[in-house]
């Protein structure tokens, strides 16, 4: 192979990574469970509409469009709260922006679908 074939091969293999990670988030379904059970927000970021085709059961909906104008909503900045989203992407960002307004317990579920 080329110089330029194996910087090819890494960087798929970086972006690949990173877009499972955003898929799987950065905590287990188990430990989400775990989490909301023990009194952790469960944030949808998602869509209104999306919400209303479905959602996971004690949600609360804040597209992640409105999120950084409606942090006041989510209570005190030390209640943990796990995102999640369709695909995983969303709740990132969402994930990021909430430990950048000061809330120490953010996680990420990642897609829905892993609940």
């Amino acid at each position: 192979m080329t110089s330029f074939q194996w910087i090819l091969l890494l960087v798929t293999a970086a972006l690949l990574l990173f877009m499972l990670r955003r898929r799987f988030g950065d905590v287990s379904a188990v430990e989400a469970r775990t989490l909301v059970e023990g009194g952790a927000l469960l944030l949808d970021v998602r869509t209104p509409a999306e919400f209303a085709s479905g959602h996971l059961p004690g949600a609360v909906s804040i597209p992640l469009a409105e999120l950084e104008g409606r942090v006041a909503e989510l209570g005190p900045k030390d209640r943990p709260v796990v995102t999640y989203c369709a695909s995983g992407v969303r709740s990132a960002v969402a994930s990021r922006l909430l430990a950048g307004a000061g809330f120490g317990k953010v996680k990420n579920l990642g897609a829905m679908s892993r609940w």
